[in-house]
C-alpha cells in the first residue's frame, strides 16, 4: 500500500513499501492485513452454514417467467381481439423462456463440478449458447409467427426479460432458512 501525502519528502514507510512491492518477494501490506483476519471454517461449521443459507433456485423464477409470458399473451389476445398480436408476444415469451430452460438446465449441471476454473468456463460457453439461441428464435419468429407484430414480440420479450425484477420484489430470489 502506498502513501501519498504532501509533504516533499517520503517517510521511511513509504519507502519501505516502495522497496518491499517493488522488490516482487514480499506480499503487498493490505492483503497481510486481510489474510490475517480470514479464518477458514471447519467441515461442521460449513455443513451449518450451508443448511442457514440454501441456495435459491433459478427454477423458481423461470416459473414466473413462463407464467407471466403465457399470461401477458392471453390477455393480449383478450383485449385486442387479434390472434397474431397475441402469437407475437408468446414468441417474445418464448425467445427468453427457451434459451433460459437450456442455461438453467446447463447451470445446474455445472454448479456440480468440482473445478472452478472448468465450471466458469462452461458458465460462459453456456451464456454464448443462451444468446445464440434467443437471437435464433428472433430471426425466426417471421417464418414461425403469420402476420408478425414486432411491436408486439419486443414486449411480450421485454415482459418476460423482467421479471427478474418481480421475482426479486416477491422475495423469490432470497435464499430461504430451512427450519432447524
Amino acid at each position: 500500500m502506498v502513501k501519498i501525502s504532501s509533504d516533499p519528502r517520503p517517510s521511511t514507510e513509504t519507502v519501505q513499501t516502495h522497496s518491499v512491492l517493488a522488490d516482487g518477494n514480499s506480499a503487498d501490506l493490505a492483503n497481510e492485513d486481510l489474510e490475517s483476519d480470514f479464518k477458514p471454517l471447519t467441515a461442521e461449521q460449513a455443513q451449518a452454514w450451508r443448511q442457514q443459507h440454501p441456495m435459491a433456485s433459478p427454477w423458481r423464477v423461470l416459473w414466473l417467467q413462463v407464467l407471466v409470458g403465457g399470461l401477458i399473451a392471453v390477455l393480449t389476445g383478450w383485449f385486442s381481439g387479434q390472434f397474431r398480436l397475441a402469437a407475437s408476444v408468446a414468441w417474445g415469451a418464448v425467445a427468453v423462456v427457451i434459451p433460459a430452460v437450456v442455461f438453467v438446465r446447463a447451470l445446474s449441471r455445472q454448479m456440480r463440478m468440482r473445478q472452478a476454473g472448468s465450471a466458469l468456463v462452461g458458465l460462459f460457453v453456456w451464456e454464448l449458447v443462451k444468446i445464440v439461441l434467443t437471437v435464433a428464435l428472433l430471426l425466426a419468429a417471421p417464418k414461425v409467427v403469420s402476420d408478425l407484430s414486432w411491436l408486439a414480440l419486443v414486449a411480450g420479450f421485454v415482459v418476460t426479460m423482467k421479471v427478474y425484477w418481480l421475482a426479486m420484489a416477491l422475495g423469490w430470489m432470497q435464499r430461504k432458512s430451512r427450519p432447524n
